[in-house]
């Protein structure tokens, strides 16, 4: 079964209660999966690049402004990565490293910030290397919690699968993303390249 909720929607009293309503899905999963094409996933995200992409939300979308706290909200729920047995894997396209929302000193903080993810336990980050040769090309961004559900930010709402054929489906994507993905000393390399390349 998948279920769909336009923005409008989920989002006709702001960007917070979106935000705290999330959590309890995360506290109950035990294996995190997160692939992005685009930005830099929620979990990982600083507090400078969060504030960056809601803020764009709202402006686009979204006549209530409570940034502040959907900022303070996405951040509590980062607590996560250092509680418990949970295990986060998290793959970017190298592209989500050189291009993003909010200038170059927020994306450099963000960068600075991913070098620092190797430190803790549970938490693995794989990037997806930019080339001419790939056997695997990008596709939407999306999250798997667990073997149970899968989420995905379309232009038009989130989309929510909990068939096991589906998230089955998303969970082989994971595994030929993540093993043309680079890990550890590589993708750090590209990580400070991207630095680098912002001056």
């Amino acid at each position: 079964m998948h279920r769909s909720v336009g923005w409008k929607r989920m989002e006709q009293d702001g960007l917070a209660r979106p935000q705290r309503e999330r959590l309890p899905l995360y506290e109950r999963t035990r294996r995190f999966r997160s692939y992005s094409s685009a930005l830099v996933p929620g979990l990982i995200q600083t507090r400078g690049y969060t504030e960056a992409v809601l803020r764009a939300v709202q402006r686009r979308r979204v006549e209530v402004d409570d940034v502040a706290e959907a900022v303070a909200a996405r951040m509590e729920r980062q607590r996560l990565l250092c509680e418990g047995d949970r295990r986060f894997s998290f793959l970017v396209e190298e592209s989500v490293l050189r291009s993003g929302i909010g200038g170059a000193d927020v994306l450099a903080g963000q960068l600075g910030h991913l070098l620092t993810l190797g430190s803790l336990p549970g938490v693995g980050l794989g990037v997806v290397p930019a080339r001419a040769d790939r056997s695997r090309m990008p596709v939407e961004g999306f999250w798997i919690f667990d073997a149970a559900q899968v989420n995905v930010e379309l232009v038009s709402g989130y989309l929510t699968m909990t068939q096991p054929d589906e998230v089955a489906a998303y969970a082989d994507t994971f595994a030929e993303l993540e093993e043309s993905a680079v890990h550890g000393e590589e993708a750090h390399a590209l990580i400070r390249a991207a630095l680098e390349s912002l001056g």
